[in-house]
């Protein structure tokens, strides 16, 4: 698969690099709102959309804005896009907006639209930046959902608002409560990485799916990080390397310094004989 296609750009943030399973990122909203599966669903798109847009206008707008105020100018332009989905949310669907609250405004810093305007999107063009967003999108919200589905599923008997248990089941209400989002996020990663793991085992290629160690190559143990690890390794000793240049050549010019010095105390001695005979 072309490494910039629209089809990869797709999958990249559905599989290789999603946002929650993957790069562990927005794990605010994603622990917070995903007490039903509906509630995920809404995140999610509403992120998405944000995230795509932001990833369009930025893309086209990536040669005009300056590089020293470009943070500032990404926040304005997705604040703008935040404003306009939650006045939307608000008019016509008013209880996924009351029950995301105030994490709808909080899209504005979510670490995940910030983070592809400044990887992707402003060195790249409108349509792969806007498919990026889209690709990303869909990733976080898969995610969302899933956790929703399965903390709503364990801990009300329920799915996106059906009863779906015999009545005999006995909800878990501790899935519902802010500590089963870390219990079904972990155990969801784990499953992933486990699968993947047996997957290699049988020499089947899983380079599709990442580990979870997010961007801490240097500390991972997976194949899928060796490239990156070997990049950072690089980028390591060359900067050892220059900081070496950099030594030597100060040293050379203390050397040049010295140097230079001796011979001026060797004329103003040799000046100073002279006076003498003269005198």
């Amino acid at each position: 698969m072309k490494q910039n296609s629209i089809l990869e750009r797709l999958t990249n943030g559905l599989i290789k690099e999603n946002p929650t399973f993957v790069l562990m990122l927005g794990m605010c909203p994603t622990l917070a709102v995903t007490t039903s599966a509906i509630n995920g669903l809404g995140m999610g798109l509403t992120t998405m959309v944000v995230l795509a847009l932001s990833n369009l206008f930025i893309s086209l707008l990536r040669k005009v804005i300056p590089d020293k105020v470009r943070i500032p100018a990404f926040i304005v332009i997705i604040a703008s896009f935040v404003t306009v989905a939650e006045l939307l949310l608000k008019a016509y669907i008013p209880f996924l907006y009351s029950a995301l609250g105030l994490y709808i405004p909080l899209i504005v810093v979510n670490c995940i639209i910030l983070g592809r305007a400044e990887a992707y999107a402003s060195k790249n063009g409108a349509i792969l930046s806007l498919f990026d967003g889209i690709g990303m999108g869909l990733g976080f919200t898969c995610a969302l959902t899933i956790i929703g589905a399965v903390r709503e599923l364990l801990g009300a008997g329920e799915l996106f608002g059906y009863s779906v248990m015999p009545e005999s089941y006995v909800p878990c209400s501790i899935f519902v409560l802010a500590p089963g989002a870390f219990f079904v996020l972990a155990a969801l990663t784990a499953i992933q990485n486990k699968v993947k793991r047996i997957g290699e085992s049988k020499g089947r290629d899983m380079s599709k799916i990442q580990s979870g160690c997010g961007f801490d190559c240097m500390n991972c143990h997976d194949s899928a990080c060796d490239k990156r690890k070997e990049a950072l390794q690089a980028s390591v000793k060359e900067a050892d390397d220059l900081e070496i240049i950099e030594i030597n050549d100060d040293d050379d010019l203390k050397e040049d310094i010295k140097e230079d010095t001796k011979e001026e105390a060797k004329e103003e001695a040799k000046e100073g004989k002279e006076e003498e005979s003269n005198d």
